[in-house]
């Protein structure tokens, strides 16, 4: 089921295509911690101000790795699209982040051109 290809939009439509079955919101969730000495040297750059190299790699892979998850269940509850996607944080303990990324799960039909701006990943 690796190839399947699902499309993922933030919108609730796709241009070009047609809704024929709705599965409802699925998800993909990971928490994430960064370890004692990224957050050491996370806490020292903040004292100097600017971008935290460290967070922003750390939320930049697991929003990746939300996504991979929100795509596998996609494919398991048997869509082909995700609409309406949003992404959603939280902080667990103050050490812990957690990310989901959620939408609707549909199957669509191609019923004309192709819209622009859609993505087969």
């Amino acid at each position: 089921m690796e190839n399947e290809k699902i499309i993922l939009v933030s919108t609730n439509y796709i241009s070009g295509y047609r809704i024929t079955k709705v599965f409802g919101t699925i998800w993909g969730l990971t928490v994430r911690s960064r370890g004692v000495g990224g957050n050491v040297m996370a806490g020292l750059r903040s004292l100097k101000g600017g971008e935290i190299k460290e967070y922003v790699t750390l939320l930049n892979d697991a929003r990746k790795i939300a996504l991979d998850r929100l795509r596998q269940e996609a494919v398991n509850v048997g869509a082909n699209a995700v609409l309406d996607v949003r992404f959603d944080t939280s902080d667990m303990g103050q050490i812990m982040t957690e990310i989901v990324a959620y939408g609707t799960a549909v199957v669509v039909e191609q019923s004309g051109e192709k819209g622009q701006g859609v993505s087969l990943t």
